[in-house]
Protein backbone atom coordinates (compact mmCIF):
# COMPACT_ATOMS: atom_id res chain seq x y z
CA UNK A 1 0.00 0.00 0.00
CA UNK A 2 1.59 3.70 -1.20
CA UNK A 3 2.05 6.19 1.37
CA UNK A 4 0.00 8.44 -0.42
CA UNK A 5 -3.11 6.11 0.15
CA UNK A 6 -2.75 6.32 3.97
CA UNK A 7 -3.69 9.22 3.99
CA UNK A 8 -6.71 9.46 2.09
CA UNK A 9 -10.36 8.76 3.38
CA UNK A 10 -11.81 5.40 3.13
CA UNK A 11 -13.37 5.40 -0.09
CA UNK A 12 -9.67 6.17 -1.75
CA UNK A 13 -8.91 2.68 0.54
CA UNK A 14 -11.95 1.01 -1.19
CA UNK A 15 -10.93 1.78 -4.22
CA UNK A 16 -7.50 0.85 -4.23
CA UNK A 17 -8.60 -2.46 -3.06
CA UNK A 18 -11.39 -3.22 -6.07
CA UNK A 19 -8.16 -2.24 -8.25
CA UNK A 20 -6.50 -4.39 -6.48
CA UNK A 21 -9.16 -7.24 -6.91
CA UNK A 22 -9.44 -6.39 -10.56
CA UNK A 23 -5.58 -7.36 -10.79
CA UNK A 24 -6.58 -10.94 -9.58
CA UNK A 25 -9.60 -11.47 -11.64
CA UNK A 26 -9.33 -14.84 -14.28
CA UNK A 27 -8.97 -14.02 -17.61
CA UNK A 28 -11.93 -15.04 -20.19
CA UNK A 29 -11.89 -16.30 -23.45
CA UNK A 30 -15.23 -15.58 -24.85
CA UNK A 31 -18.17 -13.11 -23.43
CA UNK A 32 -21.40 -13.60 -21.79
CA UNK A 33 -22.92 -14.21 -25.00
CA UNK A 34 -21.83 -17.21 -25.59
CA UNK A 35 -21.98 -18.42 -22.41
CA UNK A 36 -25.40 -17.91 -22.12
CA UNK A 37 -25.72 -19.45 -25.63
CA UNK A 38 -23.98 -22.67 -24.43
CA UNK A 39 -26.53 -22.65 -21.34
CA UNK A 40 -29.50 -22.39 -23.12
CA UNK A 41 -28.48 -24.51 -26.68
CA UNK A 42 -25.78 -27.00 -24.57
CA UNK A 43 -25.84 -30.21 -23.21
CA UNK A 44 -24.62 -32.24 -20.47
CA UNK A 45 -23.87 -35.70 -20.05
CA UNK A 46 -25.12 -35.58 -16.61
CA UNK A 47 -24.92 -39.61 -15.86
CA UNK A 48 -21.43 -39.90 -17.10
CA UNK A 49 -20.13 -37.17 -14.84
CA UNK A 50 -22.60 -38.76 -12.02
CA UNK A 51 -20.01 -41.53 -12.63
CA UNK A 52 -16.71 -40.16 -12.68
CA UNK A 53 -17.42 -38.15 -9.57
CA UNK A 54 -17.77 -41.09 -7.67
CA UNK A 55 -15.11 -42.93 -8.89
CA UNK A 56 -12.58 -40.20 -8.08
CA UNK A 57 -10.70 -40.56 -4.73
CA UNK A 58 -13.39 -39.62 -1.48
CA UNK A 59 -12.74 -38.63 2.04
CA UNK A 60 -13.78 -41.20 4.51
CA UNK A 61 -13.99 -41.35 8.13
CA UNK A 62 -11.30 -42.40 10.47
CA UNK A 63 -12.68 -46.24 10.73
CA UNK A 64 -12.53 -45.94 6.42
CA UNK A 65 -16.33 -45.33 6.84
CA UNK A 66 -17.91 -43.30 4.11
CA UNK A 67 -20.01 -40.27 5.24
CA UNK A 68 -22.40 -38.81 3.11
CA UNK A 69 -24.93 -35.68 3.96
CA UNK A 70 -27.84 -34.72 2.05
CA UNK A 71 -29.14 -30.97 2.14
CA UNK A 72 -31.03 -28.10 -0.01
CA UNK A 73 -29.85 -25.13 -1.29
CA UNK A 74 -32.32 -22.66 -3.31
CA UNK A 75 -31.11 -20.70 -6.28
CA UNK A 76 -33.43 -17.72 -5.86
CA UNK A 77 -35.90 -16.15 -8.54
CA UNK A 78 -38.02 -13.82 -6.76
CA UNK A 79 -38.36 -11.94 -9.51
CA UNK A 80 -37.86 -14.08 -12.51
CA UNK A 81 -41.85 -14.36 -13.65
CA UNK A 82 -41.06 -15.57 -16.92
CA UNK A 83 -38.61 -18.87 -15.60
CA UNK A 84 -40.56 -22.32 -15.13
CA UNK A 85 -40.62 -24.89 -12.79
CA UNK A 86 -40.22 -22.50 -9.71
CA UNK A 87 -41.09 -23.07 -6.31
CA UNK A 88 -41.59 -21.49 -2.94
CA UNK A 89 -37.63 -21.69 -1.15
CA UNK A 90 -37.38 -21.43 2.82
CA UNK A 91 -34.99 -19.28 3.34
CA UNK A 92 -33.91 -17.50 6.99
CA UNK A 93 -31.72 -14.30 7.77
CA UNK A 94 -32.94 -12.29 5.07
CA UNK A 95 -35.06 -9.40 5.71
CA UNK A 96 -35.72 -8.88 9.31
CA UNK A 97 -34.00 -12.01 9.93
CA UNK A 98 -37.71 -14.11 9.71
CA UNK A 99 -38.52 -17.35 8.05
CA UNK A 100 -39.49 -16.85 4.58
CA UNK A 101 -40.77 -18.61 1.13
CA UNK A 102 -39.26 -17.19 -1.99
CA UNK A 103 -39.51 -18.32 -4.92
CA UNK A 104 -36.26 -20.24 -6.73
CA UNK A 105 -35.38 -23.39 -8.00
CA UNK A 106 -33.93 -25.22 -4.92
CA UNK A 107 -31.36 -27.81 -5.86
CA UNK A 108 -30.80 -31.36 -3.03
CA UNK A 109 -27.29 -32.20 -2.86
CA UNK A 110 -25.41 -35.19 -2.12
CA UNK A 111 -21.72 -34.67 -0.44
CA UNK A 112 -19.03 -37.02 0.82
CA UNK A 113 -17.45 -35.00 4.25
CA UNK A 114 -14.30 -35.32 5.55
CA UNK A 115 -13.10 -36.11 9.04
CA UNK A 116 -11.82 -33.10 11.09
CA UNK A 117 -12.78 -29.35 10.72
CA UNK A 118 -12.43 -28.18 7.23
CA UNK A 119 -14.44 -26.40 4.63
CA UNK A 120 -14.43 -29.26 1.94
CA UNK A 121 -17.01 -31.65 0.87
CA UNK A 122 -17.08 -33.96 -2.14
CA UNK A 123 -19.78 -33.08 -3.87
CA UNK A 124 -21.30 -36.25 -5.68
CA UNK A 125 -24.74 -35.63 -6.73
CA UNK A 126 -27.47 -32.52 -7.63
CA UNK A 127 -30.86 -32.87 -8.12
CA UNK A 128 -33.45 -29.61 -8.80
CA UNK A 129 -36.32 -30.31 -7.08
CA UNK A 130 -39.61 -29.90 -8.91
CA UNK A 131 -42.65 -28.10 -7.67
CA UNK A 132 -44.67 -30.24 -5.63
CA UNK A 133 -41.99 -32.89 -5.09
CA UNK A 134 -41.86 -34.76 -1.49
CA UNK A 135 -38.44 -34.17 -0.21
CA UNK A 136 -37.94 -37.54 1.14
CA UNK A 137 -38.95 -39.39 -2.15
CA UNK A 138 -36.55 -37.38 -4.36
CA UNK A 139 -33.83 -37.90 -1.15
CA UNK A 140 -34.13 -41.52 -1.05
CA UNK A 141 -34.26 -42.08 -5.35
CA UNK A 142 -31.28 -39.82 -5.17
CA UNK A 143 -29.39 -41.46 -2.33
CA UNK A 144 -30.23 -44.75 -3.90
CA UNK A 145 -28.38 -43.98 -7.06
CA UNK A 146 -25.44 -41.99 -5.30
CA UNK A 147 -25.09 -45.25 -3.29
CA UNK A 148 -24.99 -48.14 -6.21
CA UNK A 149 -22.95 -45.85 -8.38
CA UNK A 150 -20.73 -46.11 -5.26
CA UNK A 151 -20.94 -50.17 -4.91
CA UNK A 152 -20.06 -50.37 -9.28
CA UNK A 153 -16.93 -47.91 -8.92
CA UNK A 154 -15.39 -50.22 -5.94
CA UNK A 155 -15.94 -46.89 -3.49
CA UNK A 156 -17.89 -50.44 -0.81
CA UNK A 157 -17.35 -53.68 -0.59
CA UNK A 158 -19.03 -56.45 1.38
CA UNK A 159 -17.02 -56.57 4.51
CA UNK A 160 -16.33 -52.58 4.85
CA UNK A 161 -18.15 -50.29 7.44
CA UNK A 162 -22.05 -49.35 5.59
CA UNK A 163 -22.56 -45.84 4.75
CA UNK A 164 -23.41 -43.57 6.98
CA UNK A 165 -26.14 -40.35 5.89
CA UNK A 166 -26.27 -37.68 8.17
CA UNK A 167 -29.09 -34.86 7.04
CA UNK A 168 -31.52 -32.22 9.70
CA UNK A 169 -34.50 -31.87 10.88
CA UNK A 170 -36.25 -31.39 7.42
CA UNK A 171 -35.93 -34.78 6.66
CA UNK A 172 -37.86 -37.45 7.94
CA UNK A 173 -35.07 -39.74 8.78
CA UNK A 174 -37.22 -43.04 10.15
CA UNK A 175 -39.15 -42.87 6.54
CA UNK A 176 -35.80 -42.44 4.86
CA UNK A 177 -34.23 -45.21 6.69
CA UNK A 178 -37.11 -47.93 5.90
CA UNK A 179 -37.42 -46.74 2.03
CA UNK A 180 -33.25 -47.92 2.26
CA UNK A 181 -33.43 -51.05 4.42
CA UNK A 182 -32.16 -53.14 1.70
CA UNK A 183 -28.59 -51.19 1.06
CA UNK A 184 -25.48 -50.93 3.22
CA UNK A 185 -26.69 -47.43 4.77
CA UNK A 186 -27.03 -46.02 8.05
CA UNK A 187 -29.18 -42.84 8.71
CA UNK A 188 -28.43 -40.44 11.67
CA UNK A 189 -30.88 -37.22 10.94
CA UNK A 190 -31.81 -34.70 13.76
CA UNK A 191 -35.31 -34.50 14.85
CA UNK A 192 -37.30 -31.34 16.22
CA UNK A 193 -37.43 -31.12 20.28
CA UNK A 194 -41.05 -31.22 20.25
CA UNK A 195 -40.99 -35.05 18.54
CA UNK A 196 -43.09 -38.00 21.03
CA UNK A 197 -41.34 -41.12 20.29
CA UNK A 198 -42.49 -44.79 21.25
CA UNK A 199 -40.76 -47.61 23.49
CA UNK A 200 -40.79 -51.25 21.63
CA UNK A 201 -44.17 -53.34 22.36
CA UNK A 202 -43.70 -55.70 25.16
CA UNK A 203 -43.08 -59.38 24.36
CA UNK A 204 -46.24 -62.13 24.60
CA UNK A 205 -45.09 -63.22 27.95
CA UNK A 206 -44.77 -59.72 29.48
CA UNK A 207 -48.00 -59.08 27.97
CA UNK A 208 -49.90 -62.18 29.26
CA UNK A 209 -48.07 -62.05 32.77
CA UNK A 210 -49.66 -58.32 33.03
CA UNK A 211 -52.79 -58.86 31.34
CA UNK A 212 -54.67 -62.24 32.51
CA UNK A 213 -57.29 -61.37 30.95
CA UNK A 214 -56.38 -61.84 27.64
CA UNK A 215 -56.80 -58.97 25.06
CA UNK A 216 -54.86 -57.92 21.59
CA UNK A 217 -51.04 -57.34 22.70
CA UNK A 218 -50.08 -53.42 21.71
CA UNK A 219 -48.03 -52.68 19.02
CA UNK A 220 -45.80 -49.54 20.31
CA UNK A 221 -44.72 -49.44 23.98
CA UNK A 222 -44.81 -46.28 26.44
CA UNK A 223 -44.20 -42.75 25.03
CA UNK A 224 -40.70 -40.73 25.03
CA UNK A 225 -41.40 -37.21 24.81
CA UNK A 226 -38.70 -35.01 24.49
CA UNK A 227 -39.95 -32.41 26.42
CA UNK A 228 -40.58 -34.57 29.24
CA UNK A 229 -37.49 -35.82 31.11
CA UNK A 230 -40.14 -37.78 33.18
CA UNK A 231 -40.68 -40.35 30.83
CA UNK A 232 -36.89 -40.75 29.43
CA UNK A 233 -36.30 -43.24 31.52
CA UNK A 234 -32.45 -44.97 31.83
CA UNK A 235 -29.90 -44.42 29.47
CA UNK A 236 -28.56 -47.34 27.32
CA UNK A 237 -25.18 -45.15 26.72
CA UNK A 238 -23.68 -41.62 28.09
CA UNK A 239 -20.53 -40.76 26.94
CA UNK A 240 -18.52 -37.34 27.99
CA UNK A 241 -15.92 -35.59 26.35
CA UNK A 242 -13.47 -32.56 26.26
CA UNK A 243 -13.68 -30.22 22.87
CA UNK A 244 -12.17 -27.26 22.03
CA UNK A 245 -15.07 -25.27 20.96
CA UNK A 246 -17.68 -26.71 22.56
CA UNK A 247 -16.86 -27.30 26.31
CA UNK A 248 -17.48 -30.63 28.00
CA UNK A 249 -20.07 -32.40 25.50
CA UNK A 250 -22.62 -34.99 26.99
CA UNK A 251 -24.05 -37.19 24.68
CA UNK A 252 -26.76 -39.70 26.46
CA UNK A 253 -28.40 -42.31 24.23
CA UNK A 254 -31.41 -44.54 24.52
CA UNK A 255 -31.73 -47.41 22.45
CA UNK A 256 -34.59 -49.31 20.27
CA UNK A 257 -36.94 -46.46 19.76
CA UNK A 258 -39.51 -45.31 16.79
CA UNK A 259 -41.92 -42.97 15.76
CA UNK A 260 -45.76 -44.01 15.78
CA UNK A 261 -46.85 -44.02 12.42
CA UNK A 262 -50.38 -43.20 11.14
CA UNK A 263 -52.47 -43.15 7.73
CA UNK A 264 -52.22 -39.51 6.75
CA UNK A 265 -49.74 -37.67 4.29
CA UNK A 266 -46.95 -40.05 2.95
CA UNK A 267 -48.26 -43.17 4.70
CA UNK A 268 -51.82 -42.53 3.15
CA UNK A 269 -51.31 -45.19 0.21
CA UNK A 270 -49.00 -47.86 1.93
CA UNK A 271 -50.11 -51.00 2.06
CA UNK A 272 -50.51 -53.76 4.73
CA UNK A 273 -48.75 -52.61 7.86
CA UNK A 274 -47.14 -49.50 8.74
CA UNK A 275 -43.49 -50.50 9.53
CA UNK A 276 -42.19 -50.03 13.21
CA UNK A 277 -38.65 -48.39 12.15
CA UNK A 278 -36.62 -49.05 15.08
CA UNK A 279 -33.56 -46.87 16.24
CA UNK A 280 -31.70 -45.38 18.85
CA UNK A 281 -32.33 -41.38 20.32
CA UNK A 282 -28.72 -39.44 21.40
CA UNK A 283 -29.49 -36.03 22.94
CA UNK A 284 -25.92 -33.74 22.96
CA UNK A 285 -25.88 -31.08 25.54
CA UNK A 286 -22.93 -28.46 25.17
CA UNK A 287 -21.67 -26.54 27.54
CA UNK A 288 -21.28 -23.57 25.21
CA UNK A 289 -21.53 -22.33 21.31
CA UNK A 290 -18.85 -20.69 20.02
CA UNK A 291 -21.31 -18.09 18.77
CA UNK A 292 -22.20 -17.44 22.36
CA UNK A 293 -25.85 -17.95 21.23
CA UNK A 294 -28.47 -20.55 23.71
CA UNK A 295 -26.89 -23.94 23.54
CA UNK A 296 -30.02 -26.04 23.26
CA UNK A 297 -29.79 -29.55 22.89
CA UNK A 298 -29.66 -31.64 20.03
CA UNK A 299 -31.78 -34.99 19.39
CA UNK A 300 -30.28 -37.15 16.92
CA UNK A 301 -32.10 -40.64 15.53
CA UNK A 302 -29.62 -43.09 14.47
CA UNK A 303 -31.04 -46.28 12.41
CA UNK A 304 -29.43 -48.93 13.84
CA UNK A 305 -29.63 -50.55 17.64
CA UNK A 306 -27.57 -51.98 20.31
CA UNK A 307 -25.42 -49.19 21.02
CA UNK A 308 -22.43 -49.09 22.00
CA UNK A 309 -20.67 -45.76 23.90
CA UNK A 310 -18.27 -45.62 20.99
CA UNK A 311 -21.40 -45.80 18.34
CA UNK A 312 -22.87 -42.41 19.97
CA UNK A 313 -19.78 -40.62 19.65
CA UNK A 314 -18.81 -41.10 16.23
CA UNK A 315 -22.84 -40.01 15.80
CA UNK A 316 -22.77 -37.27 17.08
CA UNK A 317 -18.85 -36.04 15.67
CA UNK A 318 -20.92 -36.86 12.04
CA UNK A 319 -23.47 -34.68 12.84
CA UNK A 320 -20.76 -31.75 13.44
CA UNK A 321 -19.22 -32.65 10.18
CA UNK A 322 -22.32 -31.77 8.30
CA UNK A 323 -22.09 -28.17 8.90
CA UNK A 324 -19.11 -28.03 6.62
CA UNK A 325 -22.25 -28.45 3.42
CA UNK A 326 -22.79 -24.72 4.73
CA UNK A 327 -19.46 -23.43 3.90
CA UNK A 328 -19.57 -25.22 0.06
CA UNK A 329 -22.94 -23.58 -0.53
CA UNK A 330 -21.18 -20.37 0.64
CA UNK A 331 -18.54 -21.21 -1.73
CA UNK A 332 -20.92 -22.09 -4.54
CA UNK A 333 -22.99 -18.77 -4.61
CA UNK A 334 -19.98 -16.34 -3.39
CA UNK A 335 -17.10 -17.63 -4.97
CA UNK A 336 -17.88 -19.72 -7.73
CA UNK A 337 -20.79 -17.75 -9.00
CA UNK A 338 -23.54 -20.41 -9.30
CA UNK A 339 -26.49 -18.22 -8.33
CA UNK A 340 -25.15 -15.29 -10.47
CA UNK A 341 -26.47 -16.04 -14.13
CA UNK A 342 -29.35 -15.12 -15.09
CA UNK A 343 -30.78 -17.58 -16.73
CA UNK A 344 -34.61 -18.07 -17.90
CA UNK A 345 -35.03 -22.19 -18.73
CA UNK A 346 -34.77 -24.97 -15.60
CA UNK A 347 -32.77 -27.14 -18.01
CA UNK A 348 -30.33 -24.21 -18.77
CA UNK A 349 -30.03 -23.55 -14.61
CA UNK A 350 -29.22 -27.27 -14.43
CA UNK A 351 -26.32 -27.14 -16.87
CA UNK A 352 -25.13 -24.32 -15.05
CA UNK A 353 -24.96 -26.32 -11.73
CA UNK A 354 -23.25 -29.52 -13.32
CA UNK A 355 -21.06 -27.19 -14.51
CA UNK A 356 -20.08 -25.76 -10.98
CA UNK A 357 -19.77 -28.36 -9.31
CA UNK A 358 -17.14 -30.33 -11.92
CA UNK A 359 -15.08 -26.56 -11.05
CA UNK A 360 -15.52 -27.49 -7.52
CA UNK A 361 -14.11 -30.51 -7.86
CA UNK A 362 -11.43 -29.44 -9.78
CA UNK A 363 -10.37 -27.35 -7.08
CA UNK A 364 -10.64 -30.18 -4.43
CA UNK A 365 -8.25 -32.30 -7.04
CA UNK A 366 -6.14 -29.63 -6.81
CA UNK A 367 -5.49 -28.91 -3.29
CA UNK A 368 -1.68 -31.00 -3.20
CA UNK A 369 -0.75 -28.73 -6.47
CA UNK A 370 -1.33 -25.23 -5.79
CA UNK A 371 0.95 -22.93 -3.87
CA UNK A 372 -0.89 -20.56 -0.94
CA UNK A 373 -1.03 -17.53 -2.92
CA UNK A 374 -2.28 -15.46 0.21
CA UNK A 375 -3.22 -11.84 0.58
CA UNK A 376 -1.38 -9.76 2.29
CA UNK A 377 -3.49 -9.69 5.49
CA UNK A 378 -4.25 -12.98 5.36
CA UNK A 379 -2.11 -15.61 8.13
CA UNK A 380 -0.07 -18.59 6.25
CA UNK A 381 -1.75 -22.27 5.74
CA UNK A 382 -0.22 -25.15 6.16
CA UNK A 383 0.46 -26.64 2.48
CA UNK A 384 -2.22 -29.39 3.42
CA UNK A 385 -4.99 -27.45 4.95
CA UNK A 386 -5.58 -24.94 1.99
CA UNK A 387 -9.48 -23.44 2.02
CA UNK A 388 -11.40 -23.60 -1.17
CA UNK A 389 -10.77 -19.70 -1.50
CA UNK A 390 -7.06 -20.00 -1.16
CA UNK A 391 -7.09 -23.14 -4.13
CA UNK A 392 -8.52 -20.91 -6.47
CA UNK A 393 -6.40 -18.02 -6.01
CA UNK A 394 -3.12 -20.67 -6.78
CA UNK A 395 -5.60 -22.68 -9.61
CA UNK A 396 -4.86 -19.37 -12.33
CA UNK A 397 -1.44 -20.88 -12.19
CA UNK A 398 -2.47 -24.41 -12.24
CA UNK A 399 -4.71 -23.91 -15.36
CA UNK A 400 -2.62 -22.38 -17.45
CA UNK A 401 -0.57 -25.29 -17.87
CA UNK A 402 -3.07 -27.35 -18.35
CA UNK A 403 -4.46 -28.43 -21.49
CA UNK A 404 -7.71 -27.08 -22.36
CA UNK A 405 -10.69 -29.37 -24.57
CA UNK A 406 -12.15 -26.22 -25.71
CA UNK A 407 -11.37 -25.12 -29.17
CA UNK A 408 -9.92 -21.69 -29.88
CA UNK A 409 -12.91 -18.72 -30.17
CA UNK A 410 -14.00 -17.43 -33.53
CA UNK A 411 -14.13 -13.39 -34.08
CA UNK A 412 -17.37 -12.47 -34.50
CA UNK A 413 -19.15 -9.29 -34.40
CA UNK A 414 -22.45 -8.14 -32.58
CA UNK A 415 -25.80 -9.17 -33.81
CA UNK A 416 -28.36 -6.38 -35.51
CA UNK A 417 -30.59 -6.72 -32.81
CA UNK A 418 -34.55 -5.16 -32.87
CA UNK A 419 -34.32 -2.20 -35.11
CA UNK A 420 -34.98 0.99 -33.03
CA UNK A 421 -38.31 2.22 -32.09
CA UNK A 422 -39.48 -1.30 -32.93
CA UNK A 423 -41.59 -3.21 -29.87
CA UNK A 424 -41.27 -6.86 -29.40
CA UNK A 425 -43.98 -8.81 -30.77
CA UNK A 426 -43.47 -11.83 -28.71
CA UNK A 427 -43.42 -11.51 -25.21
CA UNK A 428 -42.30 -13.77 -23.07
CA UNK A 429 -44.66 -16.37 -21.25
CA UNK A 430 -45.26 -16.05 -17.37
CA UNK A 431 -45.41 -18.95 -14.83
CA UNK A 432 -47.21 -19.13 -11.42
CA UNK A 433 -44.80 -20.09 -8.57
CA UNK A 434 -45.59 -24.32 -7.20
CA UNK A 435 -47.95 -26.60 -8.49
CA UNK A 436 -49.98 -25.64 -11.30
CA UNK A 437 -53.14 -27.76 -11.82
CA UNK A 438 -54.23 -29.10 -15.25
CA UNK A 439 -56.69 -26.56 -15.20
CA UNK A 440 -53.59 -23.45 -15.68
CA UNK A 441 -55.05 -22.62 -11.76
CA UNK A 442 -52.39 -22.54 -8.92
CA UNK A 443 -52.55 -25.40 -6.15
CA UNK A 444 -54.22 -24.42 -2.76
CA UNK A 445 -53.54 -26.75 -0.01
CA UNK A 446 -56.76 -27.88 1.58
CA UNK A 447 -57.76 -26.03 4.87
CA UNK A 448 -58.26 -29.56 6.64
CA UNK A 449 -54.62 -30.38 6.01
CA UNK A 450 -52.96 -27.77 8.29
CA UNK A 451 -52.00 -29.98 11.03
CA UNK A 452 -48.82 -31.76 10.77
CA UNK A 453 -48.45 -35.54 10.37
CA UNK A 454 -45.68 -36.17 13.80
CA UNK A 455 -46.79 -36.50 17.21
CA UNK A 456 -45.26 -33.78 19.07
CA UNK A 457 -45.33 -32.09 22.70
CA UNK A 458 -45.22 -28.39 23.55
CA UNK A 459 -43.59 -29.45 27.17
CA UNK A 460 -41.01 -27.43 28.47
CA UNK A 461 -37.57 -27.60 26.26
CA UNK A 462 -35.22 -29.91 27.70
Amino acid sequence: MGQGVRCEPFAELSRFRGVFYVALAPEHRRGHGALYGALNRGRVDVERLRTALTGLPLPRAADGRLVLAADVSPWLRPDAGTCPDRSFCHTYGRGDAKHQMIPGWPYSFVVALEAGRTSWTAILDAVRLEPGAELAAVTTAQLRNVVAQLIAGGQWEPGDPEVLVVMDAGYDAPRIAHLLAELPVQVLGRLRSDRVMRRSAPSLAEFAAAHPAGGRPPKHGGEFVFGDPATWGDEHAVTTTATRRYGTAVARAWDRLHPRLTRRAAWLDHEGPLPVTEGTVIRLAVEKLPSGGVNRPVWLWWSRTGTTPADVDRCWQAFLRRFDLEHTFRLLKQTLGWTRPRLRDSAAADRWTWLVIAAHTQLRLARPLVADLRHPWERPAEPNKLTPARVRCGFRNLHTKAPSPARAPKPTRPGPGRRPGSKNKRPAARYEVGRVLATGEAYARPAHHKKGTKPRRTAAKC
